[in-house]
């Protein structure tokens, strides 16, 4: 497992990644989505996964934060970034810190 990247994501969104070496894994919808992070979740340090898909996993995605790997982070899509996983970033370091260092709203 060590240094391994994924991301889950529909296929355009992906496609940039697997040019910089990260394994890829197309799913049209939060179902699938799932599935696939069930499958792969053991092996790899790091999990991107596009924010469409990681909105309606929201529940699902709270598991794997109390363990240290895997790092899931939502990113935008193709489509742009929805703000949902800037939102996500927020909550988890006012959760870490107490104090929202970065964005100061």
């Amino acid at each position: 497992m060590e240094g391994k990247i994924a991301i889950i994501g529909d296929g355009e969104s992906i496609t940039v990644f697997k040019a910089c070496g990260a394994f890829a894994f197309a799913a049209e919808n939060a179902e699938k989505a799932r599935e696939v992070l069930r499958k792969i979740a053991k092996d790899y340090k790091v999990i991107f996964i596009t924010e469409e898909l990681a909105k309606p996993l929201a529940a699902f995605l709270k598991r794997f934060d109390e363990e240290p790997y895997p790092v899931i982070l939502s990113i935008p899509s193709k489509n742009g970034s929805s703000g949902y996983g800037t939102e996500l970033l927020k909550s988890a370091m006012e959760r870490a810190l107490g104090v929202d260092i970065l964005f100061n709203e």
